[in-house]
């Protein structure tokens, strides 16, 4: 009897790999680049608990423990730079997640098909903008020689600003670009979702009298809800994970102390200067720890507020 069940579940499994062969294979070439690129690379983590030397290699470099991890905790300068990833992070989950709601929201509302496209087209573009170039065109537009917006503030009687020189701007300008480049890709998936929003939802509020405000308000942000808690948690987990290609092009060394994060100090402390791979692994490392417990509480988080949030 046992025998015979467990034929049928082989035979079971044979069908559903028949069914299924083509959607496997097409994944396959998926599985493999995760496997080579994400999952073998992560044996390296054990540089974080040696003291690695390149001319040693891995297995030959002396065990340390958890030294790096505590010179890394008791170095004022991580602290400095942890703490300007933690500002960042939070004005970037604070103005620039939900800048694609709203322009999502915005666009659903306009009528026309032309105008629709032209924003669509105008906000798209900057996303194809390498962070190289869109470093510089930020330098030029707000240079205190140069620059049209100190022209404007120069010409109605005020002194010129040293925007990306500024600790007081630095993280502002930070905040503005990220807005002005990725706002309108961003917005793509919001707008995707809208569309997925029942029709009859929008003819019955109008019959019962609901203005625009009101379907965009008890309808339109519900029906996205999901969508938008799906997008909070990927963006929670990614909380010490910010831009390194804008970092790079942005930072200078008259705001390195707002600026600087926990990428760049990697790049710097692990790769550039200082060439401490063990002490670069362990940052690596605490930051996929905190980013893996922030993914847990926002999921649960979610789930909380609503039945339908959350990823799992």
């Amino acid at each position: 009897m046992a025998k015979s069940a467990g034929t049928g579940a082989v035979m079971k499994k044979k069908k559903h790999l028949k069914k299924y062969i083509t959607l496997y294979l097409i994944f396959l070439p998926v599985a493999i680049w995760y496997i080579i690129f994400k999952y073998i690379p992560m044996g390296g983590i054990i540089i974080a608990f040696k003291s690695f030397s390149p001319m040693k290699g891995i297995g030959g470099s002396p065990f340390v423990g958890m030294a790096n991890f505590e010179r890394l905790f008791k170095s004022s300068a991580f602290l400095s730079v942890l703490k300007n990833n933690i500002i960042l992070s939070v004005m970037d989950i604070c103005i620039v997640f939900p800048a694609p709601i709203i322009l999502a929201l915005s666009i659903n509302e306009v009528k026309n098909k032309m105008g629709k496209r032209v924003v669509q087209s105008i906000t798209y573009l900057p996303h194809f903008i390498s962070w190289a170039v869109a470093g510089g065109l930020f330098y030029m537009f707000f240079s205190v020689s140069t620059g049209p917006v100190n022209a404007v503030i120069k010409a109605a009687g005020g002194a010129g600003i040293n925007f990306m020189g500024s600790s007081v701007w630095y993280r502002w300008m930070v905040v503005l670009s990220s807005v002005w480049k990725e706002v309108g890709w961003g917005s793509i998936v919001y707008l995707a979702a809208i569309t997925g929003v029942d029709e009859e939802l929008y003819e019955a509020a109008a019959i019962d009298g609901a203005n625009r405000w009101n379907c965009l308000r008890y309808i339109t942000l519900p029906g996205i809800s999901s969508v938008i808690s799906v997008m909070l948690i990927m963006r929670v987990g990614a909380i010490l994970s910010l831009n390194f290609d804008q970092t790079f092009a942005m930072l200078n060394d008259s705001v390195l102390s707002v600026g600087e994060t926990i990428e760049y100090y990697v790049y710097r402390v692990g790769m550039s200067s200082v060439n401490n791979y063990s002490l670069g692994t362990a940052i690596g490392l605490f930051k996929s720890l905190i980013g893996f417990v922030m993914v847990l509480g926002a999921n649960w988080a979610s789930k909380r507020i609503s039945e339908d949030g959350g990823i799992w």
